[in-house]
């Protein structure tokens, strides 16, 4: 269960990284929704 507390910090995500496609990004807005932690996807699609 959340506490309801949200904070400032922005989590950054390496895209290039493993798969670096949709997935990644469609998990991490999924768990950004949940938690209200904010994110950044970087070089999502470096290696392709």
């Amino acid at each position: 269960m959340a506490s309801g507390r949200k904070t400032d910090a922005m989590i950054t995500i390496e895209g290039s990284e493993v798969e670096g496609g949709g997935q990644i990004l469609r998990t991490s807005l999924a768990l950004s929704l949940v938690t209200g932690q904010p994110f950044r996807m970087e070089r999502i699609r470096a290696k392709r």
